[in-house]
């Protein structure tokens, strides 16, 4: 019999999984189908810069207004009207809807780690155990049922656009314009395999996606329980002043430990931004064809989801060190082979190495930032996770930014320098809280309706 708290990490997860089974499609999508004058970059861009300015004061105000439960409802709400919005692409109709949904996507994500944390406090007192490991554990649940959303998404994506009759063979000549040899700014407007497929197909996607999303609000809204009623409750009756709750995303910011992860937390978005935008469209669609495009993201997403749920169990046995430096090799390893490899339709089976390294350590840098995050911070997760997501969506703005001026080989560049900062900057972190841990707080006063009780529960993973 599971527990009640293990259904709740259950039914966020497959909620999630449904809702960016669409959004995880339409991303990978963008910089090949939205190609002209780079709109779906531009529209990916508007999403992240949306979520940066949510971050700063959306989060606290709707979770503590809302609870976690229904800011989740909500802010899947507006990742579907971006489905919406990609029926008739155009800049009228994506960059309203891409706002709409970077205002909705920090307090969904700053909820969802918030139900996770305190699920994993009031099971980790229940079974005496400590938070952090319990914590761990659930985030890699999560990610590992997430994380295949990127598997479903892409195959629907893959078998409706490969129904396409229009598929042409790719010349040598511009086979030679993949990769990083080539600038890589011009991909769209010399291969004729990135032209858009049939609008009925497009159309028939679409539909899919905004289907998969009505059902991961309902299934959150009806199945998931309302853990936080209380609190939420409590906090009505006597509010804070509107000033206390907006800014409590900067007041966390006066914490030194929070600003050194900054880099840590701005790859995050970078490692995703360019697998998502750069490898699709000048290495896959470049070379293969924007139909190839679902079959590797899928190989993206099987290795993140496997990888999700192993990280998340090995990491107490481990540390969170090890697995942090591990991503980092595997990541370097990439970029230095990506910065030399000329991709080849006769290499095939070299198209899914890339993304199934990258997948395995896009696990960790999720799962254990998460997770670290939850352990650092434990008296202000709404504010912490806001953090994350606005510093993470900053890198994912920046990367898609320069995404249409800069060459491949620059973007390649600046992706090893954040990689590295990161690897100087986050030992520091890591040092300091394995020779003073985060002191434990009371997280009996989560449990609603039931006898109040202490628990010492959150303690550092061993280095």
């Amino acid at each position: 019999m599971i527990s009640r708290n293990f259904k709740n990490v259950l039914v966020v997860s497959i909620g999630f999984l449904s809702l960016f089974t669409a959004y995880g499609g339409l991303q990978s999508l963008q910089s090949s189908l939205n190609a002209e004058q780079g709109m779906g970059v531009a529209s990916l861009s508007v999403i992240y810069a949306s979520i940066i300015i949510s971050s700063m004061f959306l989060p606290p105000i709707m979770i503590k207004n809302l609870g976690c439960k229904w800011t989740i409802v909500a802010g899947m709400a507006c990742y579907v009207s971006y489905s919406f919005g990609n029926l008739y692409p155009g800049w009228y109709t994506l960059i309203p809807t891409s706002v709409i949904l970077g205002l909705g996507g920090s307090p969904l994500w700053s909820a969802k780690c918030t139900y996770l944390t305190i699920s994993g406090n009031i099971q980790a007192s229940k079974d005496n155990k400590k938070g952090s490991d319990v914590i761990n554990h659930y985030f890699g649940i999560f990610f590992f049922i997430f994380q295949s959303s990127a598997v479903w998404g892409n195959l629907m994506s893959s078998l409706i656009f490969g129904q396409d009759t229009n598929i042409a063979e790719i010349p040598e000549d511009i086979l030679q314009t993949c990769g990083a040899f080539d600038c890589g700014l011009n991909v769209s407007s010399g291969n004729s395999t990135t032209n858009k497929p049939a609008q009925k197909l497009v159309w028939s996607l679409v539909g899919c996606y905004i289907g998969v999303g009505v059902l991961a609000m309902l299934i959150v809204g009806i199945f998931l329980d309302n853990i936080d009623q209380e609190q939420t409750s409590q906090f009505r009756e006597n509010r804070e002043p509107f000033c206390h709750t907006f800014l409590a995303t900067f007041r966390l910011l006066k914490d030194w430990r929070l600003l050194t992860l900054i880099p840590l937390t701005m790859y995050s978005g970078f490692e995703q931004s360019f697998l998502s935008g750069e490898y699709t469209k000048n290495y896959v669609t470049c070379a293969l064809g924007i139909h190839f495009v679902g079959f590797v993201m899928m190989c993206f997403g099987a290795s993140n989801s496997l990888s999700s749920f192993l990280f998340g169990r090995i990491a107490r046995y481990t540390g969170r060190a090890t697995l942090f430096f591990f991503a980092a090799a595997a990541n370097f390893s990439c970029i230095i082979a990506l910065l030399f490899w000329r991709p080849h339709p006769d290499q095939l089976p070299v198209f899914f190495v890339f993304p199934a390294l990258w997948g395995m350590s896009d696990a960790i840098w999720q799962t254990q930032t998460n997770a670290l995050y939850g352990v650092l911070f434990p008296r202000d997760k709404e504010a912490a996770f806001a953090n994350y997501r606005m510093w993470e969506s900053l890198g994912f703005v920046i990367a898609f930014a320069y995404s249409t001026f800069l060459c491949l080989e620059y973007k390649l560049y600046i992706l090893l320098a954040v990689l590295v900062l990161t690897m100087i900057t986050y030992p520091i972190v890591e040092f300091y809280e394995h020779k003073h841990p985060t002191k434990p707080i009371e997280q009996a006063t989560y449990e609603s309706h039931k006898k109040t009780q202490e628990a010492n529960i959150i303690t550092q993973t061993w280095l």
